[in-house]
Parts: structure tokens; sequence; C-alpha cells
């Protein structure tokens, strides 16, 4: 009887994770979408009022405030970025209140790479942090770089010894 019980607690636990996965993903998927149709309030609801959203541009760490600030005139004019989420995987910490995921997403700019954390503030999910990469195949790497060193406003992307 015991092992039975064991077995059915695993088995609402995974069920539970699984649920959980699902709920992260959805948010995410809503997040996106919002930004497709341009609807700054449901964007910016999904995230805490703490959040922080780190852009491709390596001056980009902005604060929710900031954040919107900047955005509002993209949703504005009913276009803001079209990102379509793909390849997606959440995890949870222990006890269940906080979640991290990554992603690819279809961008303009090619596959970009979208990290996020989400903490369950009063039963919901919000994303606390948000991290926008632009992927560079391996190969590529040592062109990008060349390309870099010959725009002396972008030199400080290098560190020392990068040759």
């Amino acid at each position: 009887m015991r092992k039975l019980y064991i077995l059915f607690a695993l088995l609402v636990s995974s069920l539970s994770t699984l649920a959980q996965q699902d709920d992260i993903i959805r948010v995410m998927n809503r997040w996106h979408q919002y930004a497709r149709e341009a609807n700054s309030e449901g964007y910016f609801k999904l995230m805490s009022p703490n959040s922080i959203f780190i852009g491709t541009d390596a001056s980009e760490h902005w604060t929710k405030a900031d954040f919107k600030e900047f955005a509002q005139p993209y949703f504005d004019r009913k276009q803001a970025w079209d990102f379509k989420p793909f390849d997606q995987h959440v995890f949870f910490s222990k006890d269940q209140k906080t979640a991290w995921m990554d992603e690819k997403l279809y961008t303009w700019m090619g596959v970009c790479r979208g990290s996020a954390v989400l903490e369950k503030l009063n039963g919901e999910w919000k994303i606390v942090h948000y991290h926008l990469s632009v992927t560079i195949a391996n190969d590529l790497i040592q062109d990008f770089i060349n390309l870099i060193k010959k725009d002396p406003d972008n030199a400080y992307l290098l560190t020392e010894g990068s040759d």
C-alpha cells in the first residue's frame, strides 16, 4: 500500500510540474503575441513591477518603466515586434514559485535566444527578468569580431586581449 501511495504522489507531482511548465510557456507565448499585436497593456501586465529587460544592444538594460517608455512608440504605431518562439525549456525551483526558461525565437534579426526568470506572484506567473540575445554561428564569430573592430563606436564590445 505504501508503494502505491508513493507512486501516486510521484504521478501527481509530475502532472503538476507538467501543468506548471505549460503555464510558463503560455505566459511567454502570450507575451510575444501581445508584442506582435501591439497590445502594450497586455504585454507589460505580464511583467512584474520590478522586472528587467536586457536587449540585444550592450546598452540595453531596462527597468520595466524605462522599457515601457522606450517601447511605447512601437506599440502606438500598432506594429511592435514579431518574435515567434520555439524550442522552449522550463525549469523550477524546489518550491515551484520561481521558474527559469530559455527559448529560441524567429525574428527579423534571424534566430535569437531569450531567457527568462518568472515568479509566481499572487497566483500568477510574472516575468521578472528577460534577456534577448542574437545568435551567431561559431564559424562566423571571427567575421563578427572583425566587423566590430572596423567600427570605432562599437570597439567597447571587444575586451582587451580579444585578438
